[in-house]
């Protein structure tokens, strides 16, 4: 990649539909969806007139709300062409967290499926929003979430007060291309386009603020990094509200002319046949993806032949699992990379020809246009190779900042425009990274990131609980689980399990303890700090998880 590319995400798409027209640009193994290019990007046109005629405006705020089904990517590829910003919720979402994710990004809109899993979305949105079912579609009304205006439903069901989505394929129909088309040119690279939530140690989700020009340039290097070119078929099994899904995959498919081939949500077994029945030449996952893949009853029942590349992200790979995607599936190009969803995401990739100890023992090196260094986190002073510090990158993929949140947005972001990941790293005299370890305290649990302090928010409000630190202990399964360690207040009596099903029945499943710990007091500081490395290291000894953790025990 020679230089950067300045053109929106919806120019993006227009221009493969003039470059490739007839190749397949989209495509489901297991419904009856398969479009090229062309196709594609009509059908996007279309949706997108509907957007306008339902009053959506550059940059007013979409949510979307859904499993990888084909409307997510025809809403985010819509709503880009008339500058409107795509709000992604989280697939594991409940109650709780919806209504703080809707009221806090200013939705106007939100698309949304049925449900997924043990989450009923209708119920939830109608439980949230009671004045939906009296409502007119388009006419809301809502007390508690005065900006939402417009509820689309994807869904052969129809539902009070909510559009559908057989309503958005011809609403807009009676808007002229050039109206569309005008909104199009008008759009400013440089502009906000996509809000992820993400939080820190502190507080609660963040909203951050993606450019078209974050994700294109970011999408196309991650691209490069694989050589993918048009010829190349991708089977995307990592959600598209992920930046692993919306960026390393669907940008870097895009800015290529590569073919995209989602499943609904990730199933070994459903890989594993797309795999084969679609020659796919590259897959992605999270370590526990692909372990789940390798040691299924049915593995070598399939093909994987076809298969050269791909991503595997979100933790650590033991050395014997990916000696198995190599040999086993034929990703003998597989590559490794690192960043953070405020960074587009990726600061740093292997590149193919890189050894096998090098994508097992570093996540590579900078990414074309980024430049990354190790400070110290203390002094912000540059440290040498060999020493470790605090990874910190500057460049194109530097997200504009959280939404409505200034003060987070300085602390991450500093006035040099360097971003401060607050994960421990080392780099070697070669330029390759090696990730170990974290300032700040989140959890990543099957290559999920787990905020303690979103848990501990909620937990809070249950009126037993006086105080509770919420900690991450070492899982050979899954890297790390969750524990909770709670004071109750007195004369109060809860039991583990009132903890975890409070928890599972307000928040994303994952996010429930594995662990629940009733403790008197914390370990703390002589300025009044808790202590949650003391904390981890006595719940390893109080679970006997020495052996997970790796420490030798006499």
């Amino acid at each position: 990649m020679e230089k950067l590319i300045e053109i929106t995400v919806g120019g993006m798409l227009e221009e493969m539909a003039g470059k490739y027209p007839d190749h397949e640009c989209l495509l489901y193994s297991d419904r009856p969806f398969r479009k090229t290019y062309s196709e594609f990007n009509s059908i996007c046109n279309s949706v997108a007139k509907s957007f306008m005629k339902m009053g959506v405006k550059k940059g007013d705020h979409v949510a979307m709300w859904a499993t990888n089904v084909p409307e997510w990517l025809i809403t985010l590829f819509a709503t880009a062409k008339i500058g409107a910003v795509l709000v992604t919720v989280n697939t594991n979402y409940k109650i709780f967290e919806l209504e703080y994710l809707l009221k806090q990004s200013d939705s106007n809109t939100l698309v949304l499926i049925d449900g997924f899993k043990d989450s009923n979305y209708i119920q939830i949105l109608n439980e949230l929003c009671p004045e939906i079912k009296d409502s007119k579609p388009g006419e809301l009304n809502i007390e508690k979430l005065p900006f939402l205006k417009n509820v689309i439903s994807v869904s052969e069901n129809k539902y009070p007060g909510m559009f559908g989505w057989s309503d958005m394929l011809d609403m807009g129909s009676d808007i002229p291309d050039d109206e569309l088309y005008a909104i199009s040119s008008s759009l400013d690279c440089h502009d906000v386009i996509n809000m992820q939530y993400t939080s820190g140690t502190t507080g609660f989700p963040k909203g951050v603020m993606l450019t078209h020009y974050n994700i294109i340039n970011n999408g196309k290097c991650i691209g490069d990094c694989m050589h993918f070119t048009h010829q190349d078929r991708l089977c995307i099994p990592v959600p598209f509200f992920h930046c692993f899904g919306l960026v390393l995959a669907v940008m870097a498919c895009v800015t290529h002319g590569t073919t995209m081939i989602p499943l609904e949500y990730y199933q070994p077994l459903k890989v594993m046949q797309t795999v084969q029945e679609e020659k796919c030449t590259a897959v992605y996952g999270v370590p526990t993806m692909f372990i789940g893949i390798l040691e299924h009853p049915e593995f070598n029942n399939y093909d994987y032949s076809s298969l050269r590349t791909g991503i595997m992200s979100g933790s650590p790979c033991p050395v014997k699992y990916m000696e198995l995607v190599v040999d086993k599936m034929n990703m003998k190009d597989i590559t490794i990379p690192y960043g953070q969803t405020e960074a587009s995401p990726v600061c740093t990739q292997t590149r193919i020809g890189d050894s096998l100890e090098r994508r097992v023992a570093t996540v590579g090196r900078s990414l074309p246009f980024i430049e990354c260094k190790i400070v110290d986190p203390e002094t912000g002073r540059d440290l040498p190779d060999g020493v470790p510090g605090e990874f910190v990158a500057r460049g194109y993929n530097v997200m504009k900042g959280y939404y409505k949140m200034p003060e987070a947005t300085a602390q991450a972001i500093d006035p040099d425009g360097w971003l401060h990941t607050g994960d421990l790293a080392v780099r070697d005299e070669h330029g390759y990274y090696k990730i170990t370890g974290r300032i700040k305290d989140m959890i990543i649990r099957g290559g999920e990131n787990i905020y303690p302090k979103e848990i501990e928010e909620f937990l809070y409000t249950l009126p037993e609980i006086k105080d509770v630190q919420v900690i991450g202990v070492p899982s050979r399964a899954y890297g790390e689980e969750i524990m909770a360690c709670v004071v109750l207040k007195e004369g109060c009596t809860m039991t583990e399990d009132d903890v975890k099903n409070a928890v599972r029945s307000h928040m994303a499943r994952h996010k429930t303890p594995k662990y629940v710990s009733f403790v008197d007091s914390f370990p703390m500081t002589a300025s009044g700090k808790i202590q949650k490395y003391k904390m981890r290291e006595n719940a390893i000894v109080q679970l006997g998880l020495q052996d997970e953790a790796g420490i030798e025990t006499a």
